[in-house]
């Protein structure tokens, strides 16, 4: 595996690739990768030729108060699972390699609507900072399928979203939620919970799966079962910012009677960790 800490490197590599016509498969990160990272890689390799991720701590994308600088740092245990996973090259630059003009500076990317809401209106301007670096690393890498993880499913919808209104001749392809035995989504801030509370924070899995089943089961009100989802999170001792439904296409709420091309989703604070989760109810 190939190590690229400048953006020059990282095109002159992406370019090779695609003189000899081989398809790039692309898996933008933030490092800190555990096993629902690496099958993103996974899936990638399938699909392409060649597989190069990226590992940066965004800037742009954290608000006042959020854990940027805590945010955990893993170069090098990073690389060993990418290059253990089949990847060709690791790209790892340095802010002003992304933010020449400074992080605070320059051209910013906004997906109107949909980044404003739920994630959006709890973390103001983060989705502004996903779309502007993974539009700056889109022209770097210029892959052809990019994989991201459904566990933002929003991040998910918002970036498909810019693709397409950029034009970007790019393939997004969602993976799915690798998950704790007891059912916790996999992430970066999980290590930031003891053991007990690894077990408290299940309950947002099982209210996923609760709210599903209220929808299709008994024809309760959407704000009945949503408030009621609240009350379980908020009983097992977490804090919870939303439990919502919504249409999976949009995040718009979903007609009444609507049967498919639903989403639940959950963000919710155990502690000083904010926690967040969805369930696609077509799974």
């Amino acid at each position: 595996m190939q190590l690229f800490s400048k953006a020059d490197e990282l095109r002159a590599w992406a370019g090779e690739r695609r003189q000899r016509k081989q398809r790039i498969g692309f898996v933008p990160t933030m490092g800190n990768l555990h096993a629902g990272h690496h099958s993103l890689i996974d899936l990638a390799r399938e699909r392409c030729d060649a597989v190069v991720a990226s590992v940066f701590v965004n800037p742009t994308q954290f608000g006042a108060g959020e854990d940027f600088a805590r945010y955990p740092r893993t170069p090098d245990a990073d690389a060993k699972g990418l290059e253990a996973h089949g990847c060709d090259a690791l790209f790892l630059p340095e802010v002003d390699a992304i933010y020449p003009f400074g992080a605070g500076e320059g051209v910013r990317v906004r997906v109107a609507q949909l980044g404003e809401i739920l994630e959006g209106a709890s973390r103001p301007g983060h989705f502004d900072g996903v779309a502007t670096v993974v539009a700056k690393l889109f022209n770097l890498v210029q892959p052809d399928l990019a994989v991201f993880g459904s566990k933002d499913f929003q991040q998910l919808l918002v970036v498909r979203r810019m693709t397409v209104d950029l034009a970007f001749p790019i393939a997004i392809l969602g993976a799915p939620i690798i998950r704790e035995p007891n059912g916790l989504a996999m992430s970066s801030r999980n290590q930031f919970l003891d053991a007990r509370q690894r077990e408290q924070a299940s309950v947002i899995h099982r209210t996923l799966l609760w709210m599903r089943d209220r929808w299709h089961g008994d024809g309760r009100p959407l704000a009945e079962i949503e408030s009621e989802a609240r009350d379980r999170l908020g009983e097992s001792g977490l804090l919870p910012d939303y439990a919502v439904i919504r249409r999976s296409e949009d995040l718009a709420e979903p007609a009444p009677r609507q049967s498919t091309g639903l989403v639940a989703l959950i963000a919710a604070r155990l502690g000083s960790v904010r926690l967040i989760d969805n369930l696609q109810f077509d799974d």
